[in-house]
């Protein structure tokens, strides 16, 4: 695993976050989730070099079936947490379900959202024409978006559940036109989860802004992972995708079996 950053370093900008897209012949940007102060802490002492506070919080902190049923509050006290621990870090806060089902609604709770966390930037799921025009008026002004396309878990309902997306010629050419419009909305870069390898490549390709993969294949310009995944945190198996560096479930468990037989 190739960071972009070597070292600890001051917090990164949009501008410079775009302007990655031009080292990645050697390079990878790289982004974990992160749901509390400490973990946070751990990451600003990283190479890391970037943060998400993802609405996973829902699956792997509070053990919901889903992400659907986090709110806005919860992603503020979340994110707000992270920043906290994570001050010389690029963090991102996922809007969650329903709080951007109109625009006039989504603008309010993504002020909010941004404002009351103190977070770099916002990630928003879908490219329809309502979330586009969403995108462009949070961009003008003042909020960077982070656009997340293929599998979207908010909508994994009426998706009809966890798949690779873009295996057929159809949902192909929706995929790239969908990639091109949150460009041109003002994306600075762009999430694409459980896209079929190739046409992830494609689409980054064909983009000028940074993509950042996860079930997507290696060639992305970038990786996020749950960071619970990739440390095993949890009882249950990873995906398929995420190879964990450790298993911290087992041992932590054989820690506490210890101390409780001392």
């Amino acid at each position: 695993m190739t960071y972009l950053n070597s070292k600890p370093q001051s917090k990164l900008n949009t501008r410079q976050i775009r302007s990655m897209k031009k080292a990645l012949s050697t390079k990878n940007v790289q982004m974990l989730t992160c749901y509390d102060f400490q973990t946070a802490q751990i990451l600003n002492d990283s190479a890391l070099d970037l943060i998400l506070v993802g609405d996973s919080l829902g699956n792997v902190v509070l053990g919901l079936e889903n992400t659907i049923s986090v709110n806005i509050e919860m992603m503020i006290l979340f994110s707000r947490a992270v920043k906290k621990g994570a001050p010389d870090k690029f963090v991102i806060a996922d809007l969650p379900f329903g709080s951007y089902s109109s625009l006039e609604t989504g603008l309010k709770n993504s002020i909010e959202l941004f404002q009351q966390s103190g977070v770099e930037a916002l990630k928003l799921e879908g490219a329809f024409a309502f979330e586009l025009e969403l995108i462009e008026r949070l961009t003008q002004i003042g909020i960077p978006i982070m656009g997340h396309i293929g599998l979207t878990p908010q909508s994994v309902h009426e998706q009809g559940g966890y798949y690779t997306h873009g295996k057929d010629e159809v949902s192909q050419n929706r995929l790239l036109r969908e990639a091109k419009s949150l460009e041109s909305a003002g994306c600075f870069s762009i999430v694409l989860e459980c896209v079929e390898e190739n046409l992830a490549e494609k689409i980054t390709s064909q983009l000028s802004i940074p993509t950042i993969g996860i079930g997507s294949g290696t060639k992305t310009d970038g990786q996020v992972l749950v960071i619970n995944d990739l440390l095993h945190l949890g009882k249950n198996d990873p995906p398929k995708f995420c190879k964990p560096i450790a298993n911290f479930y087992q041992m932590k468990k054989d820690l506490i079996d210890q101390y409780l037989k001392s």
